[in-house]
């Protein structure tokens, strides 16, 4: 197939080590990724080889460009997830960049991976939206700065955050204090999360007012739930019959996300109620179910490769008990 070659400037205000990488690493990541030959001069970029793979190269520079200039740091593991987004052709990373949820000192929180964005874009459009996938996509942390830009924008008027307390090992019974103090620890988690985009102060004054409620789900019966976003986590154990219970509470101006892993789940006898769910709203109107895999977990890149093998381990048990 005939070779093509293209040329690139980068602009002259740009700085070729923020997008070469200070030792040209990030150079040499895009070189082992594809087919095509890169020769740097100044500040033009040549790229040769088939049309597709030179494309291919050339767009992944232009996307870079757009990130440094609106700020973005490249680093190999963000530049790995922009090559992914670009090779799957689903999100574009500079598009990425542009969805801030929300800022707190300074920090802005936004989907990383296609996956992620695709599951940010269920929740807005969807009234209950399911995020399903291992530890480490994103799926309580995105969830928790939508609720928090909601309620600053006056969405809603509360927030609801509520997980299964299963007894590992221990009845809670047993445990010494009082009932929260025993449940404290399966909703710690949750409290991580919110104090991480809103002043500890001014969370406690919410809970204190009710303006945001940390509860276990067996608070959540008998209610009817108006006015707000309610956050259902580690839902893969809650039995079918608590799956049932918590969605019948949603009320008129709410929205829901329930997020949880279903290679996860710590109930005696396995029976969860995310699995089943699965199986019966899938197709229902408003709502919406998101799987999310090990591509999109963003912790260290070894975590990524751990979620992958279990995946691969759990992929080949079935099939060998089925077939």
């Amino acid at each position: 197939m005939e070779s093509t070659q293209i040329r690139l400037v980068v602009p002259a205000e740009l700085e070729m080590t923020d997008l070469l990488g200070r030792a040209d690493d990030l150079l040499r990541l895009i070189e082992g990724r594809f087919e095509a030959d890169i020769s740097v001069r100044g500040n033009e970029i040549s790229i040769s080889g088939q049309p597709a793979e030179s494309q291919a190269v050339s767009s992944l520079f232009a996307e870079m460009i757009a990130l440094i200039e609106k700020g973005e740091r490249l680093t190999p593991d963000n530049l790995e997830r922009s090559i992914e987004m670009l090779k799957e052709g689903e999100c574009s990373p500079s598009a990425l960049y542009s969805d801030v949820l929300l800022t707190h000192k300074g920090k802005a929180l936004r989907p990383k991976t296609a996956g992620q964005k695709r599951y940010v874009d269920a929740i807005r459009s969807h009234t209950v939206t399911f995020g399903i996938g291992p530890a480490g996509t994103g799926k309580t942390y995105l969830a928790m700065a939508m609720a928090v830009d909601a309620l600053k924008k006056r969405e809603v008027g509360r927030i609801i955050l509520t997980r299964p307390a299963v007894e590992a090992g221990e009845s809670l019974g047993y445990l010494p204090g009082t009932l929260f103090e025993k449940v404290d620890p399966y909703l710690r988690p949750l409290y991580d999360a919110l104090f991480d985009m809103m002043d500890i102060e001014k969370s406690q004054q919410f809970m204190d007012r009710g303006v945001i409620e940390v509860a276990p789900l067996a608070f959540m019966r008998g209610r009817t739930l108006n006015d707000s976003f309610i956050i259902l986590d580690e839902a893969q154990n809650t039995s079918p019959e608590q799956m049932k219970m918590f969605l019948t509470r949603l009320g008129f101006g709410s929205k829901v996300v329930i997020t949880g892993d279903i290679t996860q789940i710590d109930l005696p006898k396995g029976a969860s109620g995310l699995k089943q769910v699965r199986e019966i709203l899938t197709g229902v109107n408003d709502i919406a179910f998101v799987e999310l895999e090990s591509r999109d977990v963003v912790r260290h890149k070894l975590v990524q490769r751990i979620v992958g093998a279990y995946s691969e381990y759990e992929q080949a048990r079935t099939e060998a008990r089925d077939g």
